[in-house]
């Protein structure tokens, strides 16, 4: 690899990022500094945390930087779910964005086991 733009969870990060986005721009202007601020925040965090891991020095600090990144991706799933609670968005969203979100926190998690076990 030459980047972390050739990273698939970097890559599916950002398609997440474009599609919270989307979603939101439908919420209640009320939660413009509420919940879609945050949800949005969160998600943002996802790929910009496995970029900065991935420009550091050696496994440890990606790693550091990978735990960040997948608990951005919990905290993010988390305002999904009391989005679709207040039905701020609908069903089929939410259950094509968790999809895509829990098909990511496994390639995580996964990519964090392998880098751990080669320590």
């Amino acid at each position: 690899m030459k980047t972390f733009r050739d990273l698939l969870i970097w890559q599916k990060s950002m398609n997440l990022v474009t599609e919270i986005y989307q979603i939101t721009n439908s919420f209640p202007k009320e939660e413009i500094y509420g919940l879609s601020s945050q949800i949005r925040r969160s998600s943002i965090s996802i790929p910009s945390n496995i970029a900065e891991g991935y420009g550091r020095n050696g496994n440890t600090e990606l790693l550091r930087f990978l735990n960040i990144s997948i608990s951005s991706l919990f905290e993010m799933q988390t305002q999904l779910e009391i989005s679709f609670n207040l039905k701020y968005i609908t069903e089929y969203q939410f259950s094509k964005i968790n999809g895509e979100s829990r098909e990511l926190e496994r390639m995580l998690s996964a990519f964090i086991k392998k880098l751990k076990d080669r320590r």
